[in-house]
């Protein structure tokens, strides 16, 4: 498998995501051919690049092709490391697409508020949107239509899921198939928080006045649509909302943009700084209060204060004609600032949906108290 490497800190790795992908497109390719799959396979990334990764195992059944790609996660302590990813490939009715199976140790959405609904295998929608693209261009290259069956497995990893937050997000029977650039970054606050620091430096020193941090790419697109703001004005902030603001309190820039999902912006709204969800938990009952506040029903207060994600909090607030992404940048603007302090700097925050769509914004105003 070739490696993708961060040459100053820690080896990346690959996705659960990637592999599935890797795996899917070496048994399309010997289902529809009759031969052996290609070894090593390729697959492209999100990003437009192009990585190749070896094949574990491959074996032709009854019925379709298994083909299995062993996780390497790089430097990251992820449950998944060393994993078998599986993909059995069956084929499909003429016109009817790519469809996705749950298999051994991948688990199924049991509960509303997440990207899939219930009833769904956990493939996310970005390692979806990979193998559909893989399999279309393979599928191209063969001569044949894009047409399959796709069944993804992790031997053993309903063991694994136990380690992780699926239980308690009604995602049952085993893991989530992930990722949404194929890329694992390795985690490392240290690591993470000096990358930010770099950043701002770089971005002073190259006489920009308006930096933007983003919680997470479909984030940083959509501010950098917005503004059409060059790439080194765009800080990688991840969950590290305080390690940014603090920063920048003794390096200022003159307008700053802080953009980010509900739930994260939901998290900075409620004071906190470290915005990853294994660190701070997201408050649910006071989300509610937040909704009371902006005009929601006693009944539809009850069922925010009882959902199971941020997500399904939205979307019940929406369905109640309540805005409540709009008091959420409120109060995310206000944490942020009473953090920043700092005069001669504006700030603002942008609250997006899953799609990058705006939700809200916190427009410019002086940071200093």
């Amino acid at each position: 498998m070739s490696e993708a490497r961060d040459h100053t800190s820690l080896r990346r790795g690959w996705t659960t995501g990637a592999c599935a992908t890797a795996a899917a497109r070496a048994a399309f390719e010997a289902q529809v051919s009759g031969g052996p799959p290609p070894d090593p396979v390729e697959i492209a990334l999100p990003s437009g690049q192009r990585v190749a990764f070896a094949l574990a195992e491959w074996t032709r059944i009854q019925d379709g092709v298994r083909a299995g790609v062993i996780k390497d996660a790089g430097d990251d302590p992820d449950v998944t490391h060393g994993a078998l990813v599986r993909a059995t490939v069956r084929s499909a009715a003429p016109g009817s697409g790519v469809s996705f199976l749950a298999g051994e140790g991948v688990g199924v959405v049991t509960r509303p508020g997440l990207p899939l609904p219930p009833g769904e295998p956990a493939i996310n929608p970005v390692p979806r949107a990979m193998i559909r693209q893989t399999l279309a261009e393979a599928a191209q290259w063969l001569g044949v239509p894009p047409d399959a069956q796709v069944e993804i497995s992790i031997p053993g990893g309903s063991e694994m899921a136990r380690h992780t937050l699926n239980g308690r997000l009604g995602i049952v029977g085993g893991l989530s198939i992930l990722g949404t650039t194929g890329i694992v970054t390795p985690f490392s606050c240290a690591a993470w928080i000096d990358s930010i620091h770099r950043g701002v430096d770089v971005a002073r020193a190259c006489g920009l006045t308006h930096i933007a941090a983003a919680t997470g790419s479909t984030s940083e697109l959509a501010v950098r649509k917005l503004y059409d703001l060059p790439e080194v004005a765009l800080i990688e902030m991840g969950d590290f909302a305080g390690g940014f603001l603090k920063y920048l309190r003794a390096h200022p820039v003159a307008r700053v943009t802080i953009g980010g999902g509900f739930a994260k912006m939901t998290k900075l709204a409620q004071g906190r700084l470290d915005l990853h969800s294994a660190r701070s938990a997201l408050d649910l009952q006071q989300l509610a209060q937040l909704a009371s506040a902006a005009g929601a029903s006693m009944s539809l207060s009850g069922a925010i204060a009882g959902a199971n994600s941020a997500l399904e909090a939205l979307q019940v607030a929406q369905s109640g004609g309540v805005d409540l992404a709009a008091p959420v940048a409120a109060r995310a603007w206000e944490t942020a600032a009473r953090t920043l302090n700092t005069t001669g700097v504006e700030l603002e925050i942008l609250v997006f949906d899953r799609e990058g769509g705006l939700l809200a914004r916190a427009p410019f105003r002086s940071a200093h108290a």
